[in-house]
């Protein structure tokens, strides 16, 4: 997970330096919707978040949203709580993407 990581790192930095005018008001939505404090925790927003990354199936998000919810002091009991509401909400596909959260749970655990 750490791979698909740097993956969508490199990319938002190209999108960024090639496109700005489009990747801009993104990366502002991203830090205010999920990253800051507001009426949530940005903890509790980042699980949302990873919920809804199971729920797409995005190995990307999953693993982005995964170190950022350790990263707020998310516990891997939280996550997988809040796996098993993608669960609940999408189904059996949901289930199976929470190898990759499990995966990236043990590597971003590590660092």
């Amino acid at each position: 997970m750490k791979e698909r990581l740097e993956e969508a790192k490199n990319t938002m930095e190209i999108l960024s330096k090639e496109y700005p005018r489009l990747q801009s008001p993104f990366g502002v939505l991203k830090r205010h919707a999920v990253e800051e404090d507001g009426a949530l925790p940005a903890k509790i927003k980042k699980m949302i978040a990873l919920a809804i990354a199971l729920a797409d199936g995005c190995e990307w998000c999953i693993a982005i949203h995964t170190k950022g919810a350790l990263e707020a002091g998310a516990t891997k009991d939280e996550l997988i709580e809040a796996a098993y509401v993608a669960v609940l909400m999408a189904g059996g596909p949901a289930l199976t993407h929470i190898c990759k959260l499990l995966e990236a749970i043990d590597e971003f655990s590590q660092d």
